[in-house]
């Protein structure tokens, strides 16, 4: 078999497991209803995310950088059995609790998949082939985003829950026995060196702590319980003794010098501040469209669609256009793109037109694609191709930590705005104080009793007032970040591409010239 029909292979490989980590992010919140019905569990009903959220965010950089040291092939069918092992577990559960344990162990292998497969095209292709590739790359993951949810509630009422995690083993299969045939052992691979199991350590727990104490903050609305800050002072204790491990490990599992690299350090502080802007506002926005307006869920939903149909337009369309004008025109106007739909969505109120809400979401994808795609391409090639892997999973690393601090500080400003606004209504709500005031004591339940109208007649408008007003200040907070992320896209270096391109070392016979 020629080399191009085993790199096609591999690239087909590659997809394949992008498609499944990029859907099995979405595809199980339409089915948890169903699965709440069957294993119970109510109450642990949120761990199901947040343990393969947590699971698969701090396993990034370990993934990453155990490419570079151990070879992407060993490497990357490692991660892709954890992810099907885990994904037949879940299948198989028979609790809440066991499901939750299971989804730790299939964000595990999960965090492998998207990290090395981009790195992967990294290793394989040259810089104008890669730019291309990386954008077809993000329309694969945005087709998956869009059907993870349809399919997760066809899988639900028509077959069976559990096939929304058995669905995954076929495919899985598959792609691992394209990257087991098609990629060589020896991509990366130049000498053998002691793993960090110290730095892993120290940077497991302090990830671990950071986003425990993020999620419990913003859930509960209260930075200030002893949890919460517990956490977040452990990741901070823990932060300097991590930083201290890596100085002096032979291969250290975050090499720091790449932060010397001006590219790397723009796009950890674009990635972060982009980030942390919409992830943590695209959270909310179909809960404006439901709960304020007034539509369905599935109306809500479709809502996001043009958000990932302009992200993946833009993302194709800005791997092709880095080329000619180079990075950081392309980040520049992504941010613009990016603070204009903030601006916008501050201006959204109850009487919110279905055209107006699609016209403002299409304006944030059309930013996050000019963004992402490029500063990905511009780290790979700001790099040593010895230090590829830990780079690629840096870059996404600051991305999903951006977000996750966004949906932490956007779910507190809700919260707070919400109980001062039901506070201020049950004071004067007559015979419906009582309501009212349960509403000011735990504000997550605004949703049910609008969506399933339980909530007293003459409760609806000023909930869906106070809930407008709630949501109002989570999108000022994203137009706060996305003006700071704008003059952070600024750090890019300026200049062609191709000018700004690390010394790597002579192509090997399996890369694309």
């Amino acid at each position: 078999m020629t080399e191009q029909a085993r790199r096609a292979i591999v690239v087909a490989g590659v997809m394949l497991t992008i498609f499944l980590a990029a859907m099995e992010s979405t595809v199980v919140a339409t089915a948890m209803p169903t699965i709440v019905a069957s294993l119970g569990g109510l109450r642990i009903y949120s761990w199901v995310f947040t343990a393969f959220l947590l699971t698969s965010t701090v396993s990034m950089p370990l993934w990453g950088r155990l490419s570079d040291l151990l070879g992407r092939r060993r490497t990357y069918l490692v991660g892709i059995v954890l992810f099907l092992v885990g994904s037949a577990l879940c299948g198989l559960s028979r609790s809440m609790a066991q499901l939750v344990l299971f989804r730790a162990l299939q964000g595990l292998g999960a965090g492998s998949l998207i990290t090395i497969g981009m790195t992967v095209v990294g290793d394989l292709y040259e810089l104008e082939r890669r730019a291309r590739m990386q954008g077809y790359f993000s329309g694969v993951w945005g087709v998956a985003s869009l059907m993870g949810p349809l399919l997760g509630g066809l899988l639900a009422d028509h077959v069976s829950w559990r096939w929304v995690f058995y669905i995954n083993l076929p495919f899985g299969i598959l792609a691992a026995l394209a990257i087991a045939w098609g990629l060589p052992q020896s991509v990366n691979v130049s000498r053998r060196v002691g793993i960090d199991y110290r730095g892993a350590a120290l940077f497991t727990l302090t990830i671990s702590a950071l986003l425990l104490g993020l999620m419990e903050g913003g859930r509960a609305a209260s930075w200030v319980n002893p949890f919460v800050l517990g956490a977040l002072a452990c990741a901070v204790a823990l932060l300097p003794a991590f930083i201290a491990v890596e100085r002096r490990a032979q291969a250290p599992l975050i090499p720091l010098h790449l932060f010397r690299s001006p590219m790397v350090r723009a796009a950890a502080a674009t990635g972060f501040l982009a980030g942390m802007a919409m992830f943590g506002a695209i959270s909310y926005i179909p809960l404006y469209i439901q709960a304020v307006v007034g539509t369905t869920a599935t109306q809500a939903g479709m809502v996001l669609t043009p958000f990932v149909l302009g992200w993946v337009a833009c993302s194709i369309l800005s791997a092709r256009v880095v080329l000619r004008v180079g990075y950081r025109a392309v980040v520049v106007a992504g941010m613009v793109s990016l603070t204009l739909a903030f601006v916008l969505l501050a201006e959204w109120d109850q009487g919110l037109s279905r055209a107006t809400a699609v016209r403002d979401v299409l304006l944030a994808g059309f930013g996050m694609g000019l963004i992402m795609v490029p500063m990905l391409i511009a780290v790979q090639n700001a790099v040593p191709r010895a230090d590829l892997g830990a780079a690629t999973s840096l870059t996404q690393f600051f991305r999903v930590i951006g977000g996750a601090v966004g949906i932490a500080v956007m779910g507190a400003v809700m919260a707070y705005r919400l109980q001062t606004e039901f506070l201020a209504l049950s004071a004067g709500a007559g015979a419906l104080t009582a309501q009212a005031q349960e509403l000011a004591s735990r504000p997550e339940l605004i949703v049910n009793p609008l969506t399933r109208g339980a909530l007293a007649p003459a409760l609806v408008a000023p909930v869906r007032l106070a809930l407008a007003q709630a949501l109002h200040g989570v999108f000022v907070v994203g137009l706060v970040v996305s003006l700071m992320a704008l003059g952070a896209a600024f750090l890019v270096p300026a200049g062609r591409a191709r000018d700004l391109a690390s010394a790597r070392e002579p192509a090997s016979s399996s890369r694309v010239r």
